[in-house]
């Protein structure tokens, strides 16, 4: 893998092109999100960046969610949103940061000096830490050389890695994460307590709606009663590749690469000792199962909470939604993406255990105790059979492979899929409608929202986040959407504007991928602008780690003789060679692209491609 090397000469493109209805409305959800932002912040946010809301440490309204209310924004600056955006993100991530150092607990211990120690949070779960980080980590993508970001995602790595004396998370010696709960303050080496999560007591009914649906303090402490058993490595540590990824793309020091491949290769390990079951519990001596079988864990493949307290059922919680992420963080180092491979074979194992029931397939979904974690009677087997088959991930797996057979895993092909196979040509503009729609709608939720910051728990205005990007990623960049986990971006493509010097597509152009393969990627650009002509530069991924072998711009020689047609067709096709290359837009202009690519061959960088 390399770092690429400098891009040829632009390519014009003069042909007219009248406006398209997908283009004007993803320069409208530009525009209008952007406004939104700024309406949002003003309603739920003060002039420090503090989030207008009774600050608590606690899994159902912690830290974590006051951070969410910045879901996207740097993504959404990062496409061409206003600069006033990634302002705003600024001013609120460094709100957030001191008000949780400010804030302190009264009855959790770890707290008490305060829920953030070195602008971390002193301990929680990777599940949680992932949201709290899921806009900071995509701030690189729009800001690489901030000083502050710099050093912060290099200090926040560190913690995992070794390096802070007090955040002594890893273990050296059997390279794991010592602990599901893991911070600033070091990781939690004994059984987890409802406290633990629930944080401080509050007072709940009249005051606040709950949104996991409690009506007490009591039943939050009930929520959390067998979230228990955290000793130990759990896959959902693998958030924490995150931090050393962008800490490389940051930086290029070698050992945050390093770390991570060693990391990943770790559970790679472990995954074969368990034969091909990605396991959910490493116990503290670094072996598989040791500590409570390699099912147990809170949120591992047994993890079945006997009662929820709103409705009194039970509730199967086997998350590993977000494992292939860490996985995908090594292919994006490595370029390998035999990385991936236990995760498909995974599909395979699982579902093998299928049964009939009632004249009907189900499969497994959960593998433990069925009585719940609490019982010690019993072999463990698999259970919580459903008709869908287990395929958590596997629109991104598809995405990252290509493979088909991996398609075959969903109830249907995704919406975006069929567009991209020409199954589905109305896809851009009524997915881009859909989000307008889902904007207005929060927009109009906000704007009659009662509430004053004493009766605003951190999560309240989670759903009222305008930064809806999900379709924009995928349209213009060819993207997965970034949500809510803590993950980097994946993309197929990435626009710079030159002249304003940022990130994102430049005024009035629109970009829409609607073909994609291992080697090629279709794009149309065009300029909405009548007047004014525009510069745009394309990047092979979100961290140059595509490498552009060539771009084959749309037409023929119609009806020119062999010897016109064949050099009107070397005219059509630029060598690029490289990770980027500039496109010259006149005014009214537009063209479909084929851009040509090796993809993964390049180390990733955040860096912009005139640095």
């Amino acid at each position: 893998m390399t770092r690429g090397s400098a891009a040829p000469a632009p390519i014009a493109i003069t042909a007219p092109m009248a406006a398209p209805h997908w283009a004007l409305l993803e320069r409208q959800l530009l525009a209008t999100q952007s406004v939104a932002v700024e309406r949002f912040f003003a309603r739920y946010f003060d002039d420090r960046g503090y989030l207008l809301c009774v600050p608590r440490w606690s899994a159902n309204d912690g830290p974590d969610d006051a951070a969410e209310n910045l879901l996207n924004w740097p993504v959404l600056h990062a496409l061409g949103g206003s600069d006033e955006v990634l302002r705003l993100y600024k001013l609120g991530w460094e709100g957030h940061l001191r008000q949780y150092t400010e804030a302190k607990t009264t009855h959790v211990e770890t707290g008490r000096e305060g829920i953030y120690f070195k602008e971390f949070h002193a301990c929680f779960d990777w599940f949680h830490h992932g949201e709290a980080l899921n806009a900071f980590v995509l701030q690189g993508l729009s800001d690489p050389e901030d000083p502050a970001l710099l050093r912060r995602m290099r200090r926040f790595a560190g913690m995992w890695m070794g390096e802070d004396p007090i955040a002594r998370n890893w273990d050296p010696e059997h390279k794991m994460i010592r602990s599901m709960m893991t911070g600033s303050r070091g990781p939690l080496l004994r059984q987890a307590t409802d406290l633990d999560w629930a944080g401080d007591p509050l007072e709940v009914e009249g005051r606040f709606k709950a949104l996991h649906g409690e009506h007490s303090y009591e039943q939050m402490l009930e929520h959390y009663r067998d979230y228990n058993d955290v000793v130990g490595d759990n896959p959902l540590n693998l958030g924490a590749t995150s931090l050393a990824f962008c800490a490389y793309a940051l930086t290029g020091e070698a050992k945050y690469r390093d770390w991570l491949l060693e990391y990943v290769g770790r559970w790679m390990t472990w995954t074969e000792q368990n034969g091909g079951l990605v396991p959910s519990s490493i116990g503290p001596d670094g072996k598989v199962g040791s500590q409570y079988g390699w099912w147990g864990g809170v949120y591992g493949w047994g993890f079945s909470v006997d009662v929820v307290p709103k409705d009194g059922r039970k509730a199967h919680r086997n998350y590993q939604t977000r494992t292939p992420y860490g996985f995908a963080n090594a292919v994006l180092l490595s370029g390998d993406r035999a990385y991936l491979a236990p995760w498909r074979g995974m599909y395979d194992l699982v579902n093998a255990n299928a049964k009939q029931d009632g004249g009907r397939t189900v499969y497994p979904h959960m593998f433990g105790r069925p009585e719940g974690i609490a019982s010690k009677e019993g072999e463990p087997g698999w259970y919580e059979f459903r008709p869908q088959k287990w395929s958590p991930g596997a629109e991104e797996l598809y995405y990252w492979t290509l493979d088909r057979s991996v398609l075959d895993l969903l109830p249907e092909k995704p919406e975006w899929v069929a567009f991209l196979d020409g199954e589905s040509a109305g896809y851009p503009e009524a997915a881009l409608q859909r989000d307008l729609e889902r904007l207005r709608r929060r927009v109009e939720e906000m704007d009659a929202d009662p509430r004053t910051p004493d009766t605003t728990l951190s999560d309240d205005m989670n759903h009222l986040n305008p930064a809806v990007t999900d379709a924009l990623i995928r349209l213009t960049l060819g993207g997965l959407p970034t949500g809510r986990s803590g993950y980097p971006l994946h993309a197929r493509l990435r626009y710079f504007d030159p002249e304003r010097r940022r990130a994102g597509l430049p005024p009035d152009v629109g970009a829409l991928i609607d073909h994609m393969t291992e080697e090629e990627v279709a794009v149309t650009l065009v300029n909405l602008s009548p007047v004014e002509s525009r510069r745009v530069i394309v990047q092979g991924g979100a961290y140059a780690e595509h490498q552009i072998e060539r771009v084959r711009r749309e037409g023929s020689a119609g009806g020119a003789g062999k010897e016109e047609e064949a050099e009107a067709e070397a005219e059509a096709e630029a060598v690029v060679d490289g990770p980027h290359f500039a496109v010259d837009l006149a005014p009214g202009a537009g063209e479909r692209l084929t851009v040509t690519m090796r993809r993964y061959a390049n180390l990733p960088t955040m860096r912009f491609p005139w640095i």
